[in-house]
C-alpha cells in the first residue's frame, strides 16, 4: 500500500457507492407458486428464463444460452400480479438481488433470488419468419 493510499480515509459502507438493481425480461417457466412460511409471511415464487446477451465466445455452442432466475414476490401488489402469470408469459421484473437464509433438515441453507419490486406482463412477440 502506498503512503498516499494509506493517508486517504476509508469510506464507511454508508458512504460507498452501491447499486443493487435488477431488470430482467424473459419468459415465465412454470406457473408461479404461493407459499406460506413458518414466520407467517407469504411469498409468491416464480422462475424466469432469460436469454444471455453479449458476444459469443470463440468455439462456443451455437445454441442460445439462457439463465434461469428465481424471483420472490413479497409485497401484496406484486404478489397479486405475479399470481396471474402463466407458463410462457413474457414479463419484465425489476427489483434487487437478495440472499435468503433458512433452516433445512440438513442445516442452514441459502440461495440468491431477485426480490421483485414490479412484475409486468409484456406483449408477446410474434414468431420470426424464416428468411425468404
Amino acid at each position: 500500500m502506498t503512503a498516499r493510499a494509506a493517508a486517504r480515509p476509508r469510506a464507511t459502507p454508508e458512504e460507498e457507492p452501491a447499486v443493487n438493481e435488477v431488470r430482467l425480461v424473459g419468459r415465465v417457466s412454470g406457473d408461479p407458486t404461493s407459499r406460506d412460511l413458518p414466520s407467517g409471511d407469504t411469498v409468491v415464487q416464480l422462475r424466469v428464463v432469460v436469454r444471455r446477451t453479449g458476444p459469443q465466445r470463440a468455439g462456443a455452442r451455437t445454441t442460445a444460452l439462457v439463465d434461469t432466475v428465481d424471483v420472490a414476490c413479497w409485497g401484496k401488489g406484486v404478489q397479486r400480479r405475479a399470481s396471474r402469470l402463466h407458463d410462457g408469459d413474457v414479463i419484465e421484473v425489476t427489483g434487487a438481488l437478495r440472499r435468503r437464509f433458512w433452516r433445512s433438515p440438513g442445516g442452514a441453507a441459502s440461495r440468491y433470488e431477485v426480490e421483485a419490486a414490479t412484475v409486468t406482463r409484456q406483449p408477446a412477440r410474434p414468431p420470426r419468419d424464416p428468411d425468404p
